[in-house]
């Protein structure tokens, strides 16, 4: 037996994944980090975990966060309501938005979503700068200066009324690369979406289910395809949004096949669900509406296959809660016309378990897959020291897997503040049963056990570009 010394707890007995590898060891954690993986380790606190998984703690990139929205809408969730969610979710490190309105300096901005944060987290986090405003007082120099403390990415939009146009956008991109920041986009085509919905509504045809009509798969790719030659003219990365199209898919194919410096990410949403969702009495398909809209099994398809090649990188959830009442979807009354109400759902606690279910415990991929893509790419890509893996040295952020725990989704089982779970009723086989962040146990088999304002900021000031 390997003796303690100092060691504050030991993981023992269970399969430590990572997206290299897997093998029975035992993990010992000290300060915070893990301290070592090996055999016969022995430490203060000792937990069994014979017949789990040992896996680095879920990264979720793209979650909106006690944000407001551009209709002027706060989604659902506080920072201390969506961080417990991801907990239980075995998710241990978020990034969120700091999303810029018209008039806002960035500096504000940032200021206020980090205080929010900084009171109620209860995982580590990180922002992406929505910027919808360029024409702000000091606009470049607090870009400038918040890229420099450590905010290494930015979110632009192509459509919605805080969209920028080409010129903005080259303009952001240039700022971006010439500071060392990633540049995330929302890529759909806002004169396609604009036109879409017109005719629609113009034909009385006003309800959830033809939500997906009005964002026309045109939209999105031309749109990726344009982001795609600004990324390779001014050789800047970027970050491809919720790719929800086969067409979208293949445009980021061939552009990195061009050495175009691209990236991209899907959702639990577009890989699981198709537009059929929408179609349900009355409003009640609101639940399930988000920008771009699911698609169709062969776009499901088309996304899986990106995901094995290589296309895409990552899966997030693009968490957007918004409640199913006057707060929320329903907030221009139990009339309102799709494009009133507000878009996105809640994924924050899903994810990985939906994700572990399709890929692992049906086959669609491996063990180390779904490491890579949950967890060890985000974390690469967005530069978060200490996070991803599990090495010695490494933030002891880990989740417990049981793989042949089964659980059905509830009505109403989730630990945000949105009231309604998207994917009541679906199965699924595998469960994370411990969470911990930095070595301190905030889930365990149900149970909540972490603290608002307990996470912490990461700074990503020394981290490099993505690779």
């Amino acid at each position: 037996m390997i003796p303690a010394m100092g060691i504050d707890r030991v993981i023992r007995n269970g399969t430590v994944v990572t997206a290299r590898d897997s093998r029975k060891a035992d993990l010992a954690i000290a300060d915070g980090k893990i301290a070592a993986i090996g055999d016969g380790l022995t430490g203060a606190h000792e937990v069994d975990a014979t017949g789990l998984y040992v896996l680095p703690g879920g990264i979720d990139p793209h979650c909106h966060i006690e944000q407001k929205s551009g209709m002027g809408q706060w989604n659902a969730d506080s920072f201390e309501t969506a961080t417990r969610s991801a907990a239980m979710g075995g998710t241990t490190t978020v990034i969120s938005f700091a999303a810029q309105h018209e008039g806002q300096r960035l500096s504000e901005v940032v200021a206020g979503y980090a205080a929010r944060a900084e009171r109620g987290a209860s995982v580590d986090l990180a922002f992406h700068i929505i910027v919808s405003d360029t024409s702000v007082a000091h606009f470049e120099a607090d870009l400038a200066s918040l890229i420099a403390a450590g905010h290494r990415s930015l979110k632009i939009f192509t459509t919605y009324n805080i969209r920028l146009d080409d010129a903005d956008i080259l303009r952001v991109m240039t700022l971006a690369r010439q500071a060392g920041a990633l540049v995330c986009v929302h890529a759909e085509n806002d004169a396609l979406i604009q036109h879409a919905k017109s005719a629609l509504l113009a034909d009385g045809r006003t309800g959830p289910e033809h939500h997906a009509a009005s964002h026309p798969r045109a939209a999105e790719i031309e749109a990726v395809g344009r982001l795609c030659r600004f990324a390779e003219y001014l050789d800047q990365p970027v970050m491809l949004f919720h790719i929800s199209t086969a067409e979208a898919a293949e445009t980021i194919r061939a552009a990195r096949r061009n050495g175009a410096p691209v990236w991209a990410e899907t959702c639990p949403h577009y890989l699981l669900m198709t537009e059929d969702v929408l179609r349900r009495n009355g409003l009640d398909g609101a639940k399930w509406m988000c920008s771009p809209p699911q698609r169709t099994e062969a776009d499901q398809a088309a996304l899986w296959q990106a995901l094995q090649d290589g296309t895409l990188d990552l899966i997030s959830s693009d968490h957007a809660p918004y409640r199913f009442d006057h707060t929320g979807k329903l907030a221009a009354g139990p009339d309102a016309r799709f494009d009133q109400i507000a878009n996105g759902l809640p994924g924050l606690e899903t994810r990985l378990p939906l994700i572990f279910d399709t890929m692992v415990t049906q086959g669609r991929g491996t063990l180390q897959e779904f490491v890579r893509l949950t967890a060890t790419a985000p974390a690469r890509i967005y530069g978060l020291p200490g996070k991803g893996d599990l090495v010695p040295g490494m933030d002891a952020d880990i989740t417990l897997w049981d793989p042949v725990h089964k659980h059905i989704y509830g009505t109403n089982d989730l630990h945000d503040n949105v009231g309604y779970n998207p994917w009541a009723g679906h199965g699924v086989t595998g469960w994370p049963v411990q969470t911990y962040l930095r070595g301190t146990l905030v889930a365990d088999r149900g149970t909540f056990l972490g603290a608002p304002g307990a996470g912490r900021w990461i700074d990503r000031s020394q981290s490099g570009e993505p690779a």
